[in-house]
């Protein structure tokens, strides 16, 4: 097959394309560019390798030179515009909604397994299948259903930033890295001589203070800055400079002296308020989500749930709250449930599907 391989100038996505080279395919790199130069500009004090940075040069650099060693060409897209309309300005309105987004999940769907390849078929590049260094697999049964599942590594497993891909763009995608653990692909990389073989992991979706995103392009939105902040009872304990400042679960950072430690249990964007409370106030039930991506035809009998990538998974019963709303209840009261994140469900290393959380009880 001619396979086109995302390249971001890092280890994990060069090993990607030198499997699949191994295997007899043709590979074509494709560097994705994201950054606008019109952006804020990190300060050098936060700076940090991230997705979307000035450092994105050098990234392709990386690219360029990695392409050079495996013998293969590289393709460069230009997708900045489309990730400022698509990506940047969800970030903005979800964190001004009083909401945490992910914009990991929502580029991987509308752009780097979206808008990508179909740019890149535009540009006459055809290919049979896209090739990314995700750890995360993608398997077929006898009558050709495809399922999303785990990479056998915990540590490194990324299906739940996986779980928004539609099962036909599931068909035509390919995870070489899904069957290894880090440190194999480490070793892949240095004894094939790919310069970036013990290059640091890039984790982040923005290299600088993500406030400054917020604030740069709020184009004609209203943005409400200082605020009071509340306890369970409505009384007033301080006062914040920002409701984007803050995520479910915060303690530090509060501005606030009490007789015991206080958590942001929730944001008021209406009121413009921060509700704190006790550690034991941020438990939930379940939750309610919706825009819900089915990967599965059917339920399994059996279920859990992520409402973070690093969490432990949690037994839940799932049901139908509505058209569009899924209702999620876990098997014991957990914390850490944000509006703005995405549940996901799995049966056993199998994704079954996932949502945003629209609000937990």
């Amino acid at each position: 097959m001619k396979i086109a391989v995302g390249l971001s100038g890092g280890v994990d996505s060069a090993v990607t394309a030198l499997l699949c080279k191994r295997d007899g395919h043709e590979v074509l790199g494709v560097f994705m560019k994201i950054w606008d130069p019109r952006a804020p500009v990190p300060q050098e004090s936060s700076f940090r390798n991230a997705c979307f940075g000035p450092g994105e040069e050098n990234d392709l650099l990386e690219s360029q030179r990695i392409c050079e060693t495996l013998d293969i060409p590289l393709a460069v897209i230009d997708c900045s515009r489309e990730f400022e309309n698509e990506i940047l300005s969800y970030f903005r309105s979800t964190y001004l909604k009083g909401q945490t987004p992910n914009p990991c999940i929502h580029c991987n769907r509308k752009l780097k397994f979206g808008l990508l390849p179909a740019l890149l078929k535009t540009s006459g590049e055809e290919h049979d299948a896209f090739a990314t260094g995700h750890y995360a697999r993608v398997e077929r049964d006898a009558s050709d259903n495809v399922f999303l599942k785990k990479g056998i590594d915990p540590r490194k497993d990324q299906s739940y930033f996986l779980y928004r891909l539609s099962r036909q763009q599931l068909k035509t995608t390919l995870f070489p890295l899904g069957g290894l653990c880090k440190e194999d692909v480490r070793r892949l990389a240095h004894e094939a001589g790919i310069h970036v073989w013990d290059k640091e992991e890039s984790q982040d979706f923005y290299s600088g203070d993500y406030r400054m995103l917020v604030l740069s392009g709020n184009q004609g939105e209203r943005v409400s800055h200082d605020g009071t902040i509340v306890d369970r009872e409505g009384n007033i304990l301080g006062r914040h400079e920002g409701i984007w400042n803050y995520t479910i679960g915060q303690r530090k950072g509060l501005g606030l002296i009490g007789l015991y430690p206080l958590y942001v249990l929730e944001i008021d964007a209406e009121k413009n308020q921060i509700v704190v409370g006790r550690k034991s106030d941020l438990f939930r039930r379940g939750l309610y989500a919706s825009e819900f991506n089915w990967l599965m035809d059917k339920l399994p009998d059996h279920v859990s749930c992520k409402t973070r990538s690093s969490q432990p998974e949690i037994p839940c019963s799932v049901s139908k709250a509505s058209e569009d709303t899924v209702e999620v209840t876990f098997s014991q009261p957990a914390k850490g449930v944000c509006p703005g994140q995405s549940v996901v469900l799995y049966s056993d290393d199998t994704v079954v599907g996932g949502g945003t959380i629209e609000r937990a009880f």
